[in-house]
């Protein structure tokens, strides 16, 4: 097996192993939870993503939000390192290293606006009016730029030519980012929602 296999099998290693919150044996997330993870596209992965955190978000929606936004900061992290790690890898194709590059650049930014949304979602405080809708604005501009930047990763793969392992592994990273994103950012929206009403 070539340097650049074994590499790559450690670091796909890498993310069998990280991938999953180490809390993940925790107690079954609670009704709230459950029903607040129906309102979201993938609401499997909400429950499963947030049933960890039952007793820090109780039946607060707000906490339930900023907790998903912190999955989606741990998850796209972890994304991150990967395509870091990826980018430094040794007998690549060009096409592949440009592709991987742009990437790590898309989930770069997508990095920084979550980032950015957790840190505003823990600053709203007892935000009213207008306050508080330029904060929710705010979160809610982010993370949705940040769906698109996750999305747009994948592009730079496009064609047959660059099918294989790095290609497959990359989406894997891509999908499970723009999936608790996602979520994340329909909790949000419904907390946004339930507090101008």
């Amino acid at each position: 097996m070539s340097r650049s296999a074994l590499l790559f099998s450690a670091l796909l290693l890498f993310l069998t192993y990280t991938t999953s919150p180490a809390s993940s044996a925790a107690a079954p997330a609670n009704k709230f939870i459950k029903t607040s993870c129906t309102l979201t596209t993938y609401p499997l992965v909400c429950e499963q993503s947030l049933s960890a955190y039952a007793k820090t978000i109780q039946n607060n929606p707000q906490e339930l939000a900023s907790t998903a936004l912190q999955v989606s900061l741990r998850q796209t992290k972890l994304a991150h390192t990967f395509m870091k790690r990826l980018n430094k890898f040794k007998g690549l194709k060009a096409r592949q290293y440009a592709a991987i590059h742009d990437c790590l650049e898309e989930v770069a930014d997508s990095l920084d606006r979550v980032s950015r949304s957790c840190d505003e979602m823990k600053n709203l405080g007892r935000a009213k009016g207008n306050d508080f809708t330029f904060r929710m604005s705010n979160v809610e501009t982010w993370v949705s730029a940040a769906l698109t930047d996750e999305t747009t990763c994948m592009d730079g793969f496009a064609g047959k030519g660059l099918d294989g392992k790095i290609k497959e592994s990359v989406r894997a990273q891509v999908v499970a980012v723009a999936r608790v994103t996602s979520n994340a950012l329909a909790l949000v929206n419904n907390f946004a929602a339930k507090h101008k009403h």
